[in-house]
């Protein structure tokens, strides 16, 4: 299994994290699932989805909600230091933070690694494995654009929510899939969720 470290936090954009965690699950890949606490809140505002609270009961709801996945998840709290994700002895193959909220962004770009989603971007940093963080903000302010600089020279990707239309959405599904599709790419996951560009029947 390829082990994934996926953190959903505060920023508005929660469909994107969720659809990102079904398809990583279906692919048979092992999760490291870390929830902020306002990533909690904006599930429940934009989704009207009620997370659990705790780790083993929000693994449980996820489970249930993809039934029938082939793969792994373990949901980790923002203070288990011993979490895999916080060393770089046992670091997963990727991690990926969507949405990613501008606060999580400055933070891993000035290195403060206060709580496990800070220290596991970290870790990727710092072991030269792949991150991608997926902002959903708008405008950019000086301030942003300098920290995504500062990361985007430390080695890590970034991929704003920014979906295309040339493949004409049809409903809101279609416009998620964009941007989870671009991220599956980056990680190197097959999936059947946009036709390449170019490609034909």
């Amino acid at each position: 299994m390829m082990r994934i470290t996926l953190a959903l936090t505060g920023a508005s954009g929660m469909a994107y994290g969720l659809r990102l965690l079904e398809c990583l699950l279906r692919a048979g890949c092992q999760v490291d699932l870390l929830v902020s606490s306002a990533a909690r809140i904006v599930a429940k505002q934009e989704l009207d989805v009620q997370l659990p609270a705790g780790n083993a009961e929000l693994a449980i709801f996820f489970d249930a909600r993809f039934a029938g996945h082939a793969g792994h998840l373990t949901v980790y709290g923002k203070e288990e230091w011993f979490a895999p994700a916080a060393s770089g002895s046992n670091p997963a193959a990727a991690m990926v933070i969507c949405p990613c909220t501008m606060g999580s962004l400055a933070a891993i770009a000035q290195g403060l690694a206060d709580n496990l989603i800070e220290r596991a971007a970290d870790v990727m940093l710092k072991e030269k494995r792949p991150l991608i963080l997926v902002p959903r903000e708008t405008p950019f302010s000086l301030i942003h654009l300098r920290n995504m600089t500062t990361l985007a020279e430390a080695g890590a990707t970034l991929l704003p929510a920014n979906p295309g239309f040339y493949h004409r959405p049809e409903n809101v599904g279609q416009v998620v899939d964009f941007i989870v599709a671009r991220v599956l790419d980056h990680l190197g996951i097959a999936h059947a969720l946009l036709r390449p560009w170019g490609a034909h029947d």
